[in-house]
């Protein structure tokens, strides 16, 4: 039953991650915006390189966790909510990340250039703290066990 729930969140989780990467940042930022590359540090032609690696992280991500999804529900009833827990925290772990460590540390892309950074950045961190702190809250809430369940 241990296993069935790490599982559920892990499934969740990995597609919270994927849709942050491969729906929120990339389709979104990088090509329908064409606000900035996964790594702008370079020529366009490596910028371009770096998003088909992160599309192709961000899809093996997605995939993966359906097939994760899929073996779960074989095996048993799944946890909905608790799944949900799980992508709301994937989804805010990687979008924290991604603008805390690539934006701010490393400085391999900032979200958007030739403008004040501070709203944008301020966005960015803003919602992915919101939806870490929802779905960390909503593990807490959903764990196996937990009084009044």
């Amino acid at each position: 039953m241990a296993d069935q729930d790490r599982r559920t969140l892990l499934a969740g989780a990995l597609l919270g991650a994927g849709v942050a990467a491969s729906v929120v940042d990339l389709a979104v930022f990088h090509l329908l915006l064409h606000w900035h590359h996964f790594y702008d540090l370079s020529t366009t032609g490596v910028a371009l390189a770096s998003d088909g690696l992160f599309h192709a992280f961000g899809w093996f991500t997605t995939v993966g966790s359906l097939f994760l999804l899929a073996d779960l529900r074989r095996r048993g009833p799944v946890s909905w909510t608790r799944w949900a827990a799980g992508l709301l925290t994937g989804l805010g772990a990687f979008q924290l990340v991604d603008g805390v460590v690539l934006h701010k540390v490393l400085r391999i892309h900032q979200i958007r250039y030739d403008v004040d950074l501070f709203v944008y950045d301020l966005t960015w961190t803003g919602t992915a703290a919101l939806a870490l702190a929802a779905g960390l809250l909503l593990v807490r809430r959903t764990r196996p066990g937990r009084p009044g369940r």
